[in-house]
């Protein structure tokens, strides 16, 4: 099969394009024929070997990336029923990674697609449905909220900004550029353009920030906030922090509490029926599997709207 391996850290073109060895389902486990797999910012940062304190640990290389695979079941190992085959279907840990043509995953991991639910948007709900749901669990936004998202046209952002505006709070959106800012007001939100000098003006009222960003855009976006409102950290794509120190704001690091497994949160199958029943629909942009480094660096330049593909 042809697969997208890492052999060295280092810029997106370390990615290379190249047949590697079939996989083979062991017991448990199901082979799924790869129609769509997910990119994630964190799998840049991974690239470059970088580490931190809630980071997964480094792979041993040459490694193939990435765990959410979309597809259909083309085989499957002993103690696993063979109804499964020909099935479509969706998984978050799948090995190896989900660059490549095949991947396996335990039975008891893998989803149905819901009807009517592409192999794209399956794999952008896996795990950004799942995490903005659950990231939405920690926040606790109300109706009566008046609410800012950063990076709202990001894969998060998107499916964050839709449920706030189904509840019925107030949702202003911030992202970068006339396109994303586009992207966002048609979702039914407010929109604003944070790589415009003093985008904060004119925004008020605000009781609870959604941050996906960090670094300046964030700082601008937490000195919005009202007394008695929350910050809420759903990301931080600058990789860059800011002093948090208004003692009238609450901060919670939802992200953090979620990937330190401090709070326990589940969505998947749940993130998979809100899309199934257009109640969620996820922004995707796609990349040809040969094209991984490019997907890689444009995410890494914020230069994607909506959740990274690679279809083989």
């Amino acid at each position: 099969m042809h697969a997208v391996v890492l052999h060295e850290f280092g810029p997106p073109e370390n990615l290379t394009y190249e047949t590697v060895p079939d996989p083979v389902p062991g017991p448990g486990q199901l082979r799924i024929a790869v129609r769509a797999a997910g990119v994630h910012h964190v799998e840049t940062l991974i690239r470059k070997g970088w580490v931190s304190e809630t980071s997964p640990p480094l792979p041993r290389l040459p490694s193939i990336f990435g765990g959410e695979v979309a597809g259909v079941v083309d085989a499957v190992g002993p103690e696993v029923d063979p109804a499964w085959l020909g099935r479509d279907v969706v998984v978050a840990r799948s090995t190896p990674g989900g660059y490549a043509e095949l991947a396996v995953a335990q039975a008891a991991n893998v989803h149905r697609i819901p009807d009517g639910l592409d192999h794209a948007a399956a794999v952008a709900m896996i795990i950004t449905g799942n995490t903005a749901m659950g990231l939405l669990h920690i926040a606790e936004p109300t109706p009566d909220d008046v609410v800012l998202v950063t990076s709202a046209a990001g894969g998060i952002g998107r499916l964050v900004v839709q449920h706030l505006r189904d509840l019925g709070a107030k949702v202003i959106g911030a992202a970068g550029g006339p396109d994303k800012v586009a992207a966002v007001r048609a979702l039914g939100a407010e929109a604003v353009d944070y790589n415009q000098p003093g985008w904060g003006h004119g925004i008020h009222g605000v009781t609870l920030v959604l941050d996906g960003v960090g670094g300046e855009k964030a700082k601008t976006a937490y000195d919005l906030i009202v007394a008695g409102g929350r910050y809420v950290t759903i990301g931080n794509a600058s990789q860059q922090d800011f002093a948090q120190d208004n003692p009238n704001v609450t901060s919670i690091d939802a992200l953090g509490l979620m990937l330190s497994g401090a709070v326990d949160v589940d969505f998947e199958a749940e993130a998979l029926a809100a899309a199934g029943e257009g109640r969620l629909v996820p922004g995707v942009q796609s990349f040809p599997l040969a094209e991984a480094a490019a997907a890689h660096a444009a995410l890494e330049t914020r230069a994607t709207t909506g959740k990274v593909v690679l279809v083989p």
